[in-house]
């Protein structure tokens, strides 16, 4: 295995904001999809449940969402940073070909429980490295993913007809970069620098 080559991989995979409009073909999808099988999940759960969104109905209503929870969070930041976050590029829902909404199935028995009894959060947390191990099998093909945080779950969930049992993790969009970056777009724009490790990784 070459060290270098996933080394590069982790260091260009970004969160694509910018798509053009050209279709995925399915084998890179399908390509995908197995990597993201192979992702860890506590007691072996696998959790995640996975809605391709090719309706457009159901598209513009988590476009809508977005509209609606990004106006809101817009307003709740600092006088100061108002204009910068309104200039920020922060999903790209008319471009991107492909719309994912990933679920965490919290009532599954799948692995019996194994590893949960002190910790349930890990289901989503197994989740979370099955979009991860999804988002660097795109990026491999030449593919980018944005992941969508700014959305309001109950009502994305309701248009969707979730079930109840379904945790909201993340809604994907996916398709080719308009560019490649190495460096994140919210570095590129001043809006945060990347801080000092030393911070995060400490020794007692």
């Amino acid at each position: 295995m070459n060290i270098n080559a996933i080394d590069q991989l982790l260091r260009w995979r970004r969160d694509v904001r910018h798509f053009d409009t050209r279709a995925v073909p399915e084998t890179i999808l399908e390509r995908a999809v197995t990597a993201a099988e192979y992702a860890p999940s506590v007691g072996l759960s696998q959790p995640w449940r996975v809605i391709r969104l090719q309706d457009m109905v159901l598209r513009n209503a988590a476009r809508d969402n977005f509209a609606h929870a990004n106006a809101l969070a817009a307003a709740d930041q600092s006088r100061n940073r108002q204009s910068a976050y309104a200039r920020l590029k922060l999903a790209g829902f008319d471009q991107a070909p492909e719309h994912f909404a990933v679920y965490c199935e919290t009532s599954t028995t799948q692995g019996a429980s194994l590893g949960r009894h002190t910790m349930p959060e890990t289901l989503a947390y197994s989740c979370v490295c099955m979009i991860q191990h999804f988002w660097l099998a795109l990026h491999a093909q030449g593919v980018g993913l944005g992941w969508v945080s700014i959305l309001q779950p109950t009502q994305l969930s309701v248009a969707l007809a979730a079930p109840e049992s379904w945790q909201f993790i993340a809604y994907l969009l996916v398709g080719y970069p308009s560019a490649e970056h190495e460096s994140p777009e919210l570095e590129r724009v001043n809006w945060q620098a990347r801080t000092d490790p030393a911070a995060r990784w400490l020794t007692r």
